[in-house]
Order: C-alpha cells, then structure tokens, then sequence
C-alpha cells in the first residue's frame, strides 16, 4: 500500500521562476488597467500613516476604543472640509485664478522691471554691464509662462471637475477609513508584509521608511503651514494684493528647492509692483524692493533654521535630486508627484541602495552605517506646560509665605 507523502513537496527552480513571471505580468496588467486608481489609493495610505498619531492620542486621551477615535478623527476632517468648503472654496479658487492671470498679464513687463532694478543698483556703483539682460529676461518669462499656465490648467480643471474632485476625496477618506480602522492602533498593520527569512530586513526598512515617510508628512505640512500665515500675515500687513494666493505659492514652493522660491519671488515682485496700492506713498521700485527683501529674509530663516530643525537628516537626499525628481514626478503624477518628489526620491535610495548590496552579496545594513535620526520633537509645548504649572503654584502658594 503506497504512503500518504506528510509534507507537500518544493518547487523547483524552474516552477518558481515561471509563477514569478507570471505574478508579475498579472500586477503589471493590473496597474495599466486601473491606473487611474493607484494614485487615490497610495493618497489614502499616506492618509491613513499620517493620521495614525492623531487616532492614538486621542484613544490614549479619553480611554475609548481604536475604532471610535478614528471615527472621531474622520468626523472632524469631514467637518472641516464641509465647513472650508462653504467658507472659502470657491472664492479661495477665484483668487488664485485672478492672481495667476494677473502675473501671466505683467509678464511681458518683466524686462522693463528687470531694466529698472538694473538701473537702480548702477546708481549705487554695482558693475552690470556683465549680464545679459535679454536672455535673463527671455528665460524668466519661458519659465514663468509655462508654469503659469500648468497652474492655470490645474484650477481650470479642478474648478470645472468639482463632482469629480469631490468624489475622488470621498474615496480617498473612505479607504484610508478603513485601513486606518483595521490596523488596530498597530502602524506597522496598516500595510503588512511578511516573508520567510526576510523578517529583520522587512522591520528595518520598515523603520527607515517610517523615519522617511514621517518626517515628510509631519515636517512638511507643518512648514507649509508655517509658510502660509506668515506670509498671509507679512504681506497683508505690507497692502499686497492676492496674500491669500501668495502665501499659497509661497507655501507649495518649499516643496521644490531654488525654482519654487524663484517661482515665488517673481510673482511677489510683479504683484507688488504693478498694483496701485503702494505703503506709505513708495514709489514702485522702492516697494517692489522692500517686498522682495523680506520674501527672501523669511525664506532664509526657513532654509536655515526651521526646515533643518523640522526634517532633520530623515531624507538624506540633495536639493538639486530632488528638483529634478519633483520635474519628472510631476509629468507623471501632476501636483502630487511636486509633492512627494523628496519622500519618493528617497525611498528609491533606500530600496536602491538595499538591492545593491543583496546583488553583490553584502551586508544591506552595515554596523558602521550612520542611521537616520528622527526629527527632534518641538520642546515649546512642554515648556509651556512648565511655565503655566509653575504659575498656578505661585497663585496657590499662600501671601504669608
């Protein structure tokens, strides 16, 4: 009587390496065919990543269940969408539509401002004679002029596709939802991989990951949040015409290195100096000037103090890589792609540099390897803490004493 084998036999090389092929061309044929769903898809797991800290004080907090706290976060996300939505949405979009036709307008004015400022420095003894100003000017205008137009595309898009863009969002938060809710207060479950023999590697990409992927999220959205209200507040101070639009652009160009501030400057110079209103009666390149100086004093500070600070060492990749990984990803993905160009470029590092080292038979991760650090947490709000019991201990402490 012929046995019963206990174990299911092994593949051989060649079986494994045709159900590989075939794995393969199967997810190859899946991204082609939806497509147009894997950018909302990846949006919701950054989502879900993103949000995790937020669920986990807030279960932590008030003692209630993983699910019931990230139900209490979606509510408020959803009503804070509905509520910016009634606010300030469409006429938010009306103002970056004016300002974008407002500077596409004053462009062809560019070279005669350009003259002027020119002009101006030669009072003061600067040698200009070296510089070219038509080709300055020329390529001043093809760039700005092509940008303009994509952001104009963009806001005509998204303006005329409300429906659509207000469906995609919904499923954005409905998957993120879900995921968010699944992985039961765990990061690491929000997406799961487990290969035999792979453990270790698998945690410590994870980890480097982690450090990438949180330090973008967390120190990016703050510095563009930062970026935004200063410059709403400088420039409606100064009379600028369009903060609002301005401090929108000035916040997106901390995600491209040297153009986005470029970008930034320029059409905070046309602004500046082609609308009537001027402080304290300035003539206009005298206005233009001082504007400019204190775009470029706050960028200074954000470039050397707050973003070093914020991001720490966590990327560890070069401003110019990550200007043209921002040029490409945004033929690919759109504005997404300008987005996450720097978090992107250096997960390609990571798994780069990983496989490399697997192809040549050595130590992914060598002992003498400098590790990324993780951004330093902000120390004001335990200070505060401090300060504010230290207060309540002198009020209560009795006059006699």
């Amino acid at each position: 009587m012929e046995e019963t084998p206990t174990q299911s036999p092994s593949w051989g090389g060649t079986t494994k390496l045709v159900v590989a092929l075939t794995f393969v061309a199967i997810v190859a044929a899946l991204l082609i065919r939806f497509q147009n769903i894997i950018i909302p898809l990846f949006m919701a797991f950054i989502f879900s990543y993103l949000l995790h800290p937020v669920a986990s004080f807030i279960s932590r907090a008030t003692h209630i269940s993983w699910r019931a706290s990230v139900g209490i976060v979606f509510l408020l996300i959803v009503v804070i969408l509905l509520g910016l939505l009634m606010l300030g949405g469409v006429g938010l979009v009306n103002q970056v539509q004016h300002l974008i036709t407002f500077v596409q307008t004053n462009l062809d004015r560019l070279p005669k401002i350009i003259g002027d400022v020119f002009a101006w420095a030669s009072r003061f003894g600067v040698d200009i004679s070296q510089f070219d100003l038509s080709t300055i000017s020329d390529q001043l205008l093809s760039v700005g002029q092509n940008l303009l137009s994509q952001m104009g595309s963009v806001l005509t898009t998204l303006a005329g596709g409300a429906a659509n863009f207000l469906g995609w969002t919904l499923f954005v938060l409905l998957v993120s939802f879900f995921v968010l809710a699944e992985s039961g207060g765990l990061r690491g479950d929000i997406l799961k991989i487990d290969l035999p023999g792979y453990t270790y590697d698998l945690k410590r990409l994870g980890q480097e990951l982690g450090l990438i992927w949180n330090a973008f999220l967390r120190g990016q959205i703050i510095i563009f949040l930062i970026t935004f209200v200063v410059y709403f507040i400088v420039l409606s101070i100064l009379g600028v015409q369009y903060a609002v639009g301005l401090a929108l652009a000035a916040g997106f160009a901390r995600f491209v290195p040297y153009v986005g501030p470029a970008i930034n400057w320029t059409a905070l110079a046309l602004v500046a100096f082609f609308q009537p209103f001027k402080l304290f009666g300035m003539e206009p390149i005298y206005y233009t000037l001082l504007v400019f100086l204190i775009a470029l004093f706050i960028d200074q500070i954000f470039d050397n103090l707050l973003s070093p600070r914020i991001m720490a060492d966590a990327l560890r990749v070069h401003p110019a890589a990550v200007l043209v990984a921002a040029i490409i990803s945004a033929n690919l993905l759109g504005v997404l792609g300008v987005v996450i160009a720097a978090p992107m470029l250096a997960t390609l590092q990571l798994f780069g540099q990983y496989t490399i080292r697997k192809m040549f038979d050595l130590d992914p991760w060598p002992p003498n390897e400098k590790r990324r650090v993780a951004p330093k947490p902000f120390k004001f709000i335990p200070r505060l803490r401090l300060w504010w019991k230290s207060i309540r201990r002198k009020l209560a402490k009795p006059k006699g004493d």
